[in-house]
């Protein structure tokens, strides 16, 4: 169920390395979460540079913002953003400061992937949780 969206300006060193950032980025999710790696998704947006604005100026660092299942620990969203801030930034060479990471929760109950509508997550190990 995860689904993780990567806006980067033209350019980026994001867009450069898509294939690696998302393998990345599965690995952390499922090293964390315990979820299958098929049900990890990563989409990738270029735009325009000057499209991304930080207190009304514009930022050149990519930005990304993922939707889980909601019911995670916070221990569990912290693994997962520092996991995926220290793997992109480590594939990229940009600075974890100039990178924004956003996690939104969602039930289970909200999100139907290969026609099933999804339970809830648990952090339990071994558990399948998306």
């Amino acid at each position: 169920m995860p689904f993780y969206r990567f806006t980067v300006p033209t350019g980026g060193a994001t867009l450069r390395h898509k294939a690696e950032v998302a393998a990345a980025v599965t690995k952390v999710h499922c090293e964390v979460t315990g979820a299958p790696a098929r049900y990890v998704h990563c989409a990738f947006v270029e735009v325009a540079p000057d499209s991304i604005f930080v207190a009304g100026e514009p930022v050149s660092g990519p930005r990304m913002v993922g939707l889980l299942r909601e019911g995670r620990s916070v221990e569990v969203r912290a693994r997962l953003l520092h996991g995926f801030a220290d793997a992109w930034s480590a594939i990229t060479g940009d600075a974890k400061e100039d990178l924004a990471i956003f996690l939104h929760e969602v039930p289970g109950a909200n999100v139907m992937e290969e026609g099933v509508i999804l339970p809830e997550a648990a952090d339990e190990p071994g558990a399948i949780t998306g």
